[in-house]
């Protein structure tokens, strides 16, 4: 059996071999499927020797070679850990094999079909059928294409758990030697989270992709409402074209704008909130705080609106509808001999509109490189706080500049407004000002200094509170002025 991509799947550590002077030590895998296979195949690689458990040894095909498939009592006997890679539905059969099982590390990798299927965990059931063995969960959050395509192509991550620590210990070298890295979720009762892991379907990205779609749809019918019904209605027009490009590149940027606002707000009112209470040590609300655990997945997904728009204001210059507009103003003014004459603040009106856009975006795409754990691993926590706060509140003022300088001196002409409606860009300045005001307001000397004390232990009622009181009293005002608090 060929396995692509495994020319050194084992980087982190020397293949045991039978010349070494260490001795190789056996590991029997239950199950011959596919998750087996690759498993077995990953671990002869990296200097095991393996024997596979299976009701039906002679029907066994497509075994990696050096393994010898045996049945589930006599390749139980040939090892100490036994790892299952075998469906809860088919467990019944540990009953008979008590005997052989006891005091044997048992893996169980066996994942279900659905979130809390059953009352208790995989792991927690067949500890239940074989009580004399040392059930360990692990290996279930890799997929046997990750183990096949190499460490580096999927997640390194294997959580494990277990009661016995020396049990447990044993299967983390195991993890270690196969190139992967264990992390330790503590007892078996941490089982049934782990089984839940790998059918959870984006959980951090459902609230950022409902609210994005929300948005999207909101502002594309108001854009609608505005630059199709309304010109039909009144003068006749078919603007139905502008459903392609026009009304797409006007609801994405709005989309990145708001959502990017939307990442900074959460900052501002947890600070209001703990300034509220006078004290940092009461839970948020679960909202808010779940609200903030996704400002990472809202940032990114902004920035993915910021590209779009990028990608459509580009491809301006050659659609039909601009080039058929120009071609007729260029053609009216020479038959008119006339021509539009230069304004030089309409000239820096535009020129600003654009390079704000474009700094803007620069640091739109530094927050989200910055943001990928191989980057944010590199960098320390105060690095990592200043680019995503200080530059985050930096691109965020200059992507509101961007969209107010766009409207210019239509902000608020009532020409521009259509059914009484204005224009999509300025509803979507309402949360990001906001966010920006609050923020001015929260940076003010006479606050910061407050928020900064209760976030380094002050509390407001506490019995401590004059003796701290008198503590900060010494520091001077110079360094208050300094401190910055991080939202």
């Amino acid at each position: 059996m060929i396995v692509k991509g495994m020319e050194n799947p084992c980087p982190n550590v020397l293949p045991l071999n039978m010349n070494s002077s260490r001795k190789q030590e056996t590991v029997c895998i239950f199950g011959t499927g596919d998750f087996g296979r690759s498993l077995g195949l990953k671990m002869l690689h990296c200097g095991y020797s393996v024997v596979f458990g299976s009701r039906n040894p002679q029907m066994s095909s497509q075994m990696p070679n050096g393994a010898e498939v045996l049945s589930y009592s006599e390749a139980a006997r040939k090892s100490d850990i036994i790892i299952i890679a075998i469906h809860r539905d088919h467990y019944n059969f540990f009953i008979e094999l008590t005997e052989v099982l006891h005091e044997k590390i048992l893996v169980d990798v066996s994942n279900n079909l659905k979130i809390n299927q059953y009352p208790e965990s995989n792991a927690e059931y067949l500890a239940q059928l074989v009580p004399g063995a040392h059930v360990v969960k692990a290996f279930n959050t890799i997929s046997a294409w990750a183990l096949q395509s190499g460490a580096l192509d999927a997640s390194r991550q294997v959580f494990v758990c277990g009661n016995d620590i020396k049990a447990k210990q044993r299967v983390m070298d195991i993890v270690r030697t196969l190139g992967l890295t264990p992390l330790d979720q503590g007892s078996l009762v941490a089982a049934k989270e782990i089984e839940n892991y790998p059918l959870q379907l984006f959980p951090m990205w459902r609230f950022p992709f409902y609210l994005s779609a929300a948005l999207c749809i909101f502002f594309f019918f108001y854009s609608i409402i505005r630059d199709i019904i309304y010109p039909y209605v009144n003068k006749k027009e078919d603007n139905t074209f502008r459903l392609a490009i026009s009304i797409p590149n006007r609801v994405f940027p709005i989309t990145a704008l708001v959502l990017l606002a939307l990442v900074y707000l959460p900052g501002v009112l947890s600070a209001i909130l703990q300034l509220y209470r006078g004290t940092k040590y009461r839970r948020f609300p679960d909202w808010l705080d779940h609200w903030m655990l996704c400002r990472k997945q809202l940032g990114l997904v902004a920035l993915g609106f910021a590209f779009l728009h990028v990608i459509y204001t580009l491809v301006i210059p050659i659609r039909y509808y601009v080039r058929w507009r120009l071609r007729n103003i260029t053609a009216t003014q020479v038959i008119d001999k006339k021509d539009d004459p230069f304004i030089t603040s309409t000239a820096w009106l535009s020129d600003s509109y654009v390079s704000l856009g474009i700094l803007g975006f620069f640091l739109f795409l530094l927050l989200g490189i910055t943001s990928l754990p191989s980057v944010s691993n590199m960098v320390n926590w105060r690095e990592f706080r200043f680019v995503q706060s200080k530059l985050g509140y930096l691109t965020l003022i200059l992507c509101t500049a961007h969209t107010l300088v766009y409207g210019g001196k239509r902000f608020l002409s009532p020409a521009a407004l259509r059914w009484y409606l204005p224009s999509a860009y300025i509803l979507a300045l309402i949360i990001p000002c906001t966010v920006l005001v609050i923020k001015f307001i929260l940076i003010m000397p006479c606050i910061d200094k407050t928020l900064t004390r209760i976030r380094q232990g002050w509390e407001r009622n506490s019995k401590y509170s004059k003796s701290a009181l008198f503590r900060k009293s010494d520091v001077s005002s110079k360094a208050e002025c300094t401190w910055a608090s991080e939202l």
